[in-house]
């Protein structure tokens, strides 16, 4: 029996895949389920539309994370904190700062996509962050954290 899933199903398949599986597996669960749907012609035709204009959306999707990451040329991000004796900060220098700091620089991205080797900054100096705008699309952004001035 060939189905359309429309669900993900652990072990069978991803969603909008097509799949063969036994009758008795596909009419008594997934099926009733509404994990799948009978793979009839006109079905398989509204899937491949479907899947076509899914590849044009995310090609729209890829090219604006493309843009955003260009911006990203150019930048130098100084992060300011305040510090003790030696480059020891008091606090920290979290992925929200970073975020923060590239939004006034004209780059919006959540914080949840930025993500700094190491962790949190606890000390001053140069640092390295990955942004990821898209699955495919991560840029690497190098930003100081520098002492404030007393």
């Amino acid at each position: 029996m060939e189905l359309i899933l429309k669900r993900d199903v652990e072990n069978l398949g991803f969603t909008n895949d097509v799949v063969n599986v036994k009758n008795g597996y596909g009419r008594n669960y997934l099926i009733p389920q509404g994990h799948a749907e009978l793979a009839t012609p006109s079905a398989k035709k509204v899937l491949a539309e479907t899947l076509k204009q899914r590849a044009y959306k995310e090609q729209k999707n890829i090219d604006e994370a493309k843009k955003q990451s260009e911006k990203l040329n150019g930048i130098e991000l100084k992060l300011t904190a305040k510090a003790g004796a030696g480059d020891k900060m008091f606090g920290s220098i979290t992925t929200a700062d970073v975020s923060e700091a590239l939004s006034k620089e004209g780059v919006d991205i959540d914080k949840k996509y930025i993500s700094i080797l190491g962790g949190n900054i606890k000390r001053l100096g140069q640092y390295e962050a990955k942004l990821r705008f898209h699955r495919e699309v991560i840029s690497s952004l190098t930003f100081d954290v520098v002492g404030e001035a007393k």
